[in-house]
C-alpha cells in the first residue's frame, strides 16, 4: 500500500468540477470545522473561498500562533551540482539545456559553507539534479560529512532513493528530505517529464513512503504551482499529506509552495495555470486550516514583498539569501542557476524583514531536540 494505490482511484477532471462547483454554504461549513475533511479542503481552494479569505487568513494566523508561536524558521540551500539525467521541460537543469555543468569538489564545498557561515545558519538543504552516477549516493554521503563540520541539520533536495540509502544517509546526519510531484496529475505527468528516471511518476510519488519507512525525521512534499490548474493540484498534494499524517504518524511534514520562475538558457518555458499572489495566500490558508502541524514553506522564488506580506498567515519556513548554482556563494554567477532568484535580500536582509514584522527568526528547527530531549513541542 503506497500513496499512488490511492490516488489511482481518483479522477483529476472528476475532482477539479467538484472543486469549482463549491458554494458559500460549502465554504462556511469547511470553515467552522476543528479539522477540515478533504471535502471542507476542496472547499477552502475553490473560487467561492475567495470571498472569505480574510477570514480564512484571521483563522490560519490564530492556528500558526498557537501551534509555532512567533518563530520563524530560516535555512539556506547549497547546491552541490546542476549535473542532470532528467528531461524536464521547465527546469534550467534539464539534460538539454545548454549550460555550463559543474559538481563541487571537497574543497569548493568548504569554500561553500565558509561563504555561507558569515551568517549564522545552522541549517543547511543540499540541491543536485538528478543524476545517480556523479551526484551518487556516496558522493552525498562524503558531502554530509563536510556538512556537519559547519551546521547542525543537513536536509536534501536530490533524485528519488531507496529505503536502504535513506537509512545510510541518516547515518551521516541526514535530517529532512525535500522531494516534490511536481504534478499529481498522471495523465499530463509525461508532457512534462520527457525522459530520465523522473519520468516514472509512480515511483517518484512513492519516494515520501520510503522516506517514512526509513524513518527520516522530516518528509517535504509540494507541487510546482503553474503546470497545471492550482486548486485540483493543491487537493492531490493535500490527500497525500493527510495519507501520510494518518499511515506514518511519528513523521515530521513540510509543505512548499514553488511558483514557475523563468531558467537561463535558450528554452523558456510559460507555465498554462498562472498564480497570483492572492491564490497563493488562499493556498496557504487551505493548507494551515487542514493541517495546524504542518510547517510551510515559501522560498526566494517569490518576491520580498509578496513574502513579507505572505509570512504572518500560516508560513513557519523561509530562505534567505539563496544561490541557485553550484559555487554561487563564494563564486556569484547566473549561467548554472537552476531558476532565477526573486528575492534578492541577504541573509541579515531577512531576518530584519521577520523581525519588522514582530516574528523570532530562529536558525534551525529546535523541534527535533526538543523531542530527543522529552521536552513537549
Amino acid at each position: 500500500m503506497s500513496y499512488y494505490d490511492l490516488i489511482v482511484k481518483y479522477d483529476w477532471e472528476t475532482t477539479r468540477r467538484k472543486i469549482y462547483a463549491c458554494t458559500d454554504a460549502d465554504v462556511e461549513r469547511a470553515l467552522s470545522h476543528e479539522r477540515p475533511s478533504m471535502e471542507d479542503f476542496a472547499a477552502l481552494v475553490s473560487p467561492a473561498a475567495d470571498r472569505y479569505l480574510n477570514e480564512m487568513a484571521a483563522q490560519s494566523y490564530r492556528t500558526t500562533r498557537r501551534r509555532f508561536g512567533n518563530t520563524i524558521q530560516l535555512y539556506v540551500p547549497l547546491y552541490l551540482a546542476n549535473i542532470c539525467q532528467n528531461h524536464c521541460v521547465y527546469c534550467g537543469f534539464n539534460c538539454t539545456n545548454k549550460i555550463h555543468r559543474a559538481i563541487l569538489t571537497p574543497d569548493e564545498i568548504h569554500e561553500e559553507c565558509q561563504a555561507i557561515k558569515a551568517n549564522p545558519f545552522e541549517h543547511i538543504l543540499l540541491v543536485t539534479g538528478e543524476a545517480p552516477r556523479s551526484s551518487s549516493v556516496a558522493y552525498m554521503a562524503d558531502s554530509m560529512e563536510i556538512m556537519k563540520q559547519y551546521f547542525e541539520q543537513i536536509s536534501l533536495e536530490v533524485q528519488p532513493l531507496e529505503t536502504d540509502e535513506y537509512r545510510l544517509l541518516m547515518d551521516h546526519g541526514l535530517h529532512s528530505v525535500y522531494v516534490y510531484q511536481e504534478t499529481y496529475n498522471r495523465e499530463r505527468y509525461p508532457v512534462y517529464h520527457l525522459s530520465g528516471k523522473k519520468a516514472n511518476y509512480q515511483y517518484r510519488l512513492e519516494t515520501p513512503d520510503r522516506l517514512c519507512d526509513a524513518g527520516v525525521y522530516k518528509v517535504g512534499i509540494g507541487n510546482l504551482i503553474g503546470l497545471e490548474d492550482w486548486r485540483t493540484e493543491a487537493f492531490f498534494t493535500a490527500l497525500h499529506l493527510r495519507y501520510l499524517e494518518n499511515r506514518y504518524w511519528r513523521t515530521k511534514y513540510s509543505v512548499a509552495f514553488p511558483r514557475l520562475r523563468p531558467y537561463y538558457g535558450e528554452d523558456g518555458f510559460n507555465p498554462e495555470h498562472p498564480t497570483s499572489e492572492r491564490n497563493l495566500l488562499q493556498l496557504i490558508c487551505a493548507y494551515r486550516l487542514l493541517s495546524e502541524d504542518v510547517e510551510l514553506s515559501i522560498s526566494t522564488r517569490e518576491s520580498a514583498a509578496c513574502r513579507d506580506t505572505l509570512m504572518p498567515f500560516g508560513i513557519t519556513v523561509m530562505s534567505a539569501g539563496s544561490k541557485t548554482t553550484p559555487g554561487g556563494y563564494a563564486h556569484p554567477t547566473h549561467e548554472l542557476e537552476q531558476w532565477a532568484i526573486n528575492d534578492n535580500r541577504t541573509a541579515p536582509e531577512v531576518y530584519a524583514a521577520v523581525k519588522a514584522k514582530g516574528f523570532e527568526p530562529v536558525w534551525k528547527d529546535w523541534s527535533q531536540f526538543m523531542q530527543e530531549a522529552n521536552i513537549p513541542a
